[in-house]
């Protein structure tokens, strides 16, 4: 059976490219290489910093960095992108703009699965970069579904835990924040928590809360799995 084709803009990190792909695969039974799912991935370690442009207004804006990678996927044949970081989809608007194939947006898919899962009105806890905070990229999904973010009290020491993710990989000082935020944030009425950064979907596996997790690495995942197995005319 022919497969539509995910094209990932991937790179934003390069670890959490390789993780989508890893989970991606966990979405199939497979018994031979051809049951796999086929995507096509630009591994761009060089698109500007998002947080250098959001956060420290030091760097460039990444945007358009982002739309040529959509634009060289869909020429190579992808029938719909994805992209694993959360932050990135601040400019999901200039990348949609960019291609005629859909984005699989996976904040707005991950809040369309946390909405069928809780009550409206219910708090999300999210386990992010501060740059998602400071552009409200959840909020207006969380509005549509009559939700609310929280946010741990302490934004700041989600970035240290992130660039500690980046540049050491899984350290036990990252474990520790995130753990400690999840807590908190349960601890303040969270109904459920998102874990919205990617370089954290590295530690959602061990990660533990008395509320609900959703992994929005998981969502995209799955989101790419269903989109690779629908039928086109």
């Amino acid at each position: 059976m022919s497969r539509n084709v995910t094209g990932i803009l991937g790179g934003m990190g390069p670890e959490a490219t390789i993780l989508l792909q890893q989970r991606v695969m966990a979405t199939v039974c497979a018994a031979d290489d051809a049951d796999h799912l086929p995507l096509l991935i630009d591994m761009n370690p060089q698109v500007p910093s998002r947080i250098a442009h959001l956060i420290e207004g030091t760097g460039p804006d990444p945007s358009p960095v982002m739309a040529e990678m959509a634009k060289r996927l869909e020429a190579a044949g992808a029938t719909a992108l994805g992209m694993p970081c959360n932050t990135a989809h601040h400019y999901a608007p200039q990348i949609q703009a960019a291609v005629d194939i859909p984005l699989l947006n996976m904040v707005e898919l991950s809040v369309a699965r946390a909405a069928q899962r809780v009550s409206k009105g219910a708090g999300i806890g999210i386990l992010a970069s501060p740059a998602v905070l400071r552009t409200g990229v959840f909020d207006p999904y969380l509005d549509r579904a009559g939700l609310h973010a929280l946010w741990p009290q302490d934004t700041d020491w989600m970035l240290v835990a992130i660039r500690d993710i980046k540049a050491n990989g899984v350290t036990p000082d990252a474990q520790r924040i995130l753990s400690e935020a999840a807590d908190e944030l349960a601890g303040n009425g969270a109904a459920m928590l998102f874990v919205a950064c990617s370089e954290f979907s590295l530690l959602s596996p061990t990660l533990t809360a008395p509320v609900p997790i959703i992994d929005t690495i998981d969502v995209l995942a799955d989101a790419i799995h269903d989109h690779s197995l629908t039928r086109t005319s």
